[in-house]
């Protein structure tokens, strides 16, 4: 483990939400790329540029989610 201190959890779940996301989308968006031998190069450029766009708009976005998430569910018991 890194042992990254948990009151940064937050940061560490915006990267990897993102990056994860911004991976998928950039896959998709590169598919047809795939016939002409240029998806990995395509790809990578593409998740890149999304992933710094994304990082700070899940940073941003994330407790504003989540507070919604919280008033749109109940407990269950």
């Amino acid at each position: 483990m890194l042992g990254i201190p948990r009151r940064y959890a937050h940061f560490v779940f915006a990267v990897i939400q993102s990056g994860m996301t911004s991976a998928i989308a950039a896959a998709i968006a590169s598919s047809p790329m795939w016939s002409e031998g240029h998806f990995s190069s395509h790809w990578l450029k593409s998740w890149l540029a999304a992933w710094f766009v994304m990082v700070p708009i899940v940073l941003t976005a994330a407790p504003a989610i989540r507070a919604v998430a919280i008033k749109l569910t109940r407990e269950t018991g």
